[in-house]
């Protein structure tokens, strides 16, 4: 490491010139930040006002290590073994899809509707549990029950739940095919889904950090049938779903019309497309 000193003012101009190389300043800046306030506690605040303040060695060696692992396009959140998602911290890594802001968007207009006490809830294709997780804590009286066809997912997901002092039944099976008596024997109130929805087409307008390190099997579908997990979830449904029970459904922008086609074709009569905080249709809601 060529520093010419300890300071964190030093460091910090160091490595965001590192990192500027694919970032860009303000983002390189931003990253910086992130990692110095996660590893010691150390915000923009505390470096005005002790201009002299310094890291230790085995410090520098935590934040050049941190850094190497961004030049290489790994994604922050994997980098520091968590995120944040509905003001909850989540523990994410490789082979688990990091949450979004737009499915933040979905589980907070979802829980402010008026649910019937202890309403039965199905995440389905839970990855970290973020979803299910925050609407056990958002809508305390509900029971809530997790799906997902990977088994490290779960595992992360369980964690998660211990975190947060969650309530969630998480069941592993495949919606594609379902099997397990503890899903498909059941009927909830609320079904909600952020499935794969991105076209592979569409992989050229991704970056490098998504391609390299998150689970292509929770993001891609095929160009010739990107509504299959929508279609398998929406005839589960049909059998799942109470009278006056509500699916929500984070989905491809541009595949809206299609997604509304689909639910009419299934029966689904009562179909609402949601704008994100970006103007996107990002979110459906279907009520039966």
């Amino acid at each position: 490491m060529k520093m010419s000193s300890n300071l964190v003012r030093d460091c910090s101009r160091h490595y965001s010139s590192e990192l500027e190389k694919i970032y860009g300043s303000d983002e390189a800046n931003a990253l910086i930040m992130i990692l110095l306030e996660h590893y010691f506690s150390i915000d923009r605040v505390k470096i005005a006002m002790e201009p002299e303040l310094r890291l230790s060695e085995s410090e520098l060696l935590t934040l050049h290590f941190a850094v190497k692992e961004l030049l290489k396009n790994k994604p922050i959140q994997y980098v520091l073994g968590e995120t944040e998602f509905c003001g909850m911290k989540f523990f994410v890594e490789e082979g688990v899809l990091i949450p979004r802001p737009e499915t933040e968007e979905m589980v907070r207009q979802l829980a402010v509707g008026h649910w019937p006490l202890a309403a039965k809830i199905l995440d389905i294709g839970t990855g970290s549990g973020c979803i299910a997780i925050s609407l056990a804590k958002l809508l305390k009286d509900s029971v809530v029950t997790a799906v997902d066809v990977s088994e490290k997912a779960l595992e992360i997901a369980k964690k998660n739940a211990a975190e947060n002092d969650a309530d969630v039944r998480f069941v592993l099976d495949d919606i594609l095919n379902p099997k397990n008596p503890e899903l498909i024997d059941n009927q909830y109130d609320i079904i909600v889904s952020n499935p794969p929805y991105v076209c592979e087409s569409e992989k050229s307008e991704m970056r490098a950090n998504v391609l390299d390190y998150e689970p292509s099997s929770a993001l891609f579908v095929s160009d010739n049938d990107p509504l299959i997990f929508y279609r398998k979830i929406l005839e589960f449904a049909q059998k799942t779903l109470k009278p006056n029970g509500q699916i929500w459904f984070e989905i491809n922008e541009k595949l809206g019309q299609e997604m509304q086609n689909l639910c009419l074709e299934k029966g689904f009569k009562n179909v609402e497309i949601i704008k994100d905080f970006r103007g996107k249709d990002r979110i459906l809601k279907v009520c039966r």
